[in-house]
Formats: structure tokens, sequence, C-alpha cells
């Protein structure tokens, strides 16, 4: 009975000590490891906060909703939601390298909560820096250890995707209008006015006039046409990233084309397009692909494909058939 009693004393803390050893088997220690979120567990919420802001993207049934009033971007959802459950630790990030890139410039920690079905998952702070190429570096806590964190398979920046701005979350569209929806349409054409129109459909009833006033003889079908382009017109991306002195440079360019559409409702919404520019060989040249865009209710600008916009970009005697 001694024996068995003895063997039990000496064999019970062995196994507590194998089993801690297991758990620290992981590069970096169990207890570090555990950014990613449980795979098992249903993701229904996830909250952004900084020393200022908040934003909450929430699910509701299948769909998913930014601060309780917008919908959300699908491909911005499935980002995030495959970063917090797939990322892991790349690499360690030493005192030194923390103090310089971080506390040294003074970036403040994005705090991530993660909730399933009202209960927090995980929670972490993300600390936004172009230190490395994944946008980031990550701690659990305040006084846990820093670590560069990625998805493994993918090299892309998962740092951009931990923001509070409402914009990256919201669909990539310009235009969502059904034609019945809309009540009167003008382009503005800035460098050749003759090519500028306006559409009004009022009571089922379309007109197409020029600067001058009205116009006849114009096809009806293509006038009809037109209206429906605006059922869907997305744009390629926001220019987040670009400076915001160049922001105001282009803003304060002559356009190349304005469109001004007026809801049936009422609602009115400008779009502004300028010419953007691409460095080729140390030389500026004209993008031939895509334009800078920029709607009146929000200041940002964003970059639009002419494949895309094109079927808006008509001249007058499209109507014509000419």
């Amino acid at each position: 009975m001694k024996k068995v009693i003895g063997f039990t004393i000496i064999t019970i803390p062995l196994l507590i000590l194998l089993i801690y050893i297991l758990k620290e088997r992981s590069p970096f220690g169990g207890r570090n490891t555990s950014f990613a979120t449980d795979k098992a567990k249903e993701i229904t919420r996830i909250e952004f906060t900084d020393n200022r802001d908040k934003l909450i993207i929430e699910k509701r049934g299948r769909d998913w909703v930014v601060n309780e009033k917008f919908e959300t971007r699908k491909s911005s959802i499935l980002f995030i939601l495959k970063i917090l459950t797939e990322m892991e630790i790349k690499s360690p990030v030493t005192p030194e390298l923390f103090d310089k890139e971080i506390t040294g410039n003074a970036i403040k920690p994005i705090k991530v909560k993660v909730t399933g079905n009202g209960k927090t998952i995980r929670s972490f702070l993300v600390y936004k820096t172009t230190s490395n190429t994944y946008g980031n570096i990550m701690k659990l806590r305040e006084g846990s250890k820093p670590y560069i964190v990625y998805v493994p398979g993918n090299e892309v920046e998962i740092g951009s995707a931990f923001t509070l701005n409402e914009l990256f979350w919201r669909p990539y569209t310009v235009f969502n209008m059904l034609p019945s929806e809309i009540y009167s349409v003008k382009f503005e054409n800035i460098d050749d006015t003759a090519s500028s129109f306006s559409i009004k459909n009022e009571n089922l009833k379309l007109s197409l006039s020029g600067l001058s006033g009205g116009l006849s003889g114009w096809d009806t079908s293509r006038v009809i046409r037109y209206i429906t382009y605006f059922t869907h017109i997305p744009f390629e991306s926001w220019a987040f990233d670009l400076p915001a002195d160049e922001k105001e440079r282009i803003k304060k360019e002559m356009p190349l084309y304005r469109i001004t559409v007026l809801s049936s409702g009422g609602e009115r919404k400008i779009l502004t397009l300028w010419e953007r520019s691409v460095v080729d060989e140390d030389t500026d040249k004209t993008d031939t692909d895509r334009l800078w865009g920029k709607t009146d209710g929000d200041d940002e600008l964003f970059i639009l494909r002419y494949t895309d916009i094109d079927p808006l970009l008509k001249k007058r005697s499209y109507f014509f058939g000419r």
C-alpha cells in the first residue's frame, strides 16, 4: 500500500510536468499562440476600438451589418473571418524593435474583441505599422509579448483589415439604382460640352435635352438602356493610401466628367471623375485603364476601371444612333 501511495505521489507531479511541457512545445509557447479563434465557434460580432472611436460588425441572420446601419461588402467579411480563424505567429518582436517601431512612433493599438453568440471568444491588440510586410504587430494583452502575425499561404497585409474606417467595410458601389428609382440624369463632358446631355424620367415619360433645351428624333430604346446601366456601377478600391496633399491636388484639378443623378425620392448623388496618372519608367503617363472618382457624399477618392464606368460615358450622339 505504501508503495502504491509513493508511486502515486511521484507519478502525478511528473504527469503534470509532462502536460505542461507538451503545451509549451509550440514554437512560441502555448499561452502565446492563441490569436486565432476556434473554427468550431461561430463568430457573430467583431468590435474594433481605439482611443476615440468604435466600429462594430455584426451578423444579422445571414447578413453582416456595419455600425447597425450599413450593409457590408462580402469580400471584406470573408477576409476578416479568414484572418481571425487562420492567423498564426510569424516571428517574435524584440523589445528593442517594439520600442523603435511602436513606442517611438507613438502608435496606439486597435483593440479587437471577437464574440460568438454573446460570449467573448478572443481579444487582442493590433499595432498597425509599416515595419513588416504584414502590416501589424500584435499582443494578447498590454503586458504580453509582441509578435508579427500572418495567415500562412497568404502573403497579404492583414493589418489593413483591422480598420475603423466604415467605408472599407461597405460595398464598393457608386450607383445601385433601378430605372424606376431614377427621376433624372445629367451627364457633363467637361472637355466637350456639346456632348453633354440630360435625361428626365417623369411619370414614365422620357425626355432628352442638350445645353440649349429639349431634343427630338432620339432613339427611345437607347435612352431606356442607358438608365438601366445605373443598376450596378462598382469601383475598384478606395484611395486610402494616397497622401492627403495629393488628394487635394486631384480634387482641385479640372475633372473629365460629372454625372448627377436625382432619385424619384428627391435624393441627389454627384459623381466626379478625373484623369489618373501612373508612373512608367520614372515618367508620369495617363492611366488608360482607370480614373479617379469621388461622390459628393464622401471626402475620399476611389479608383474606377474604365470597363465599369464606360457604359455611362456616352456622347449625346449615342442616343441618335450615330
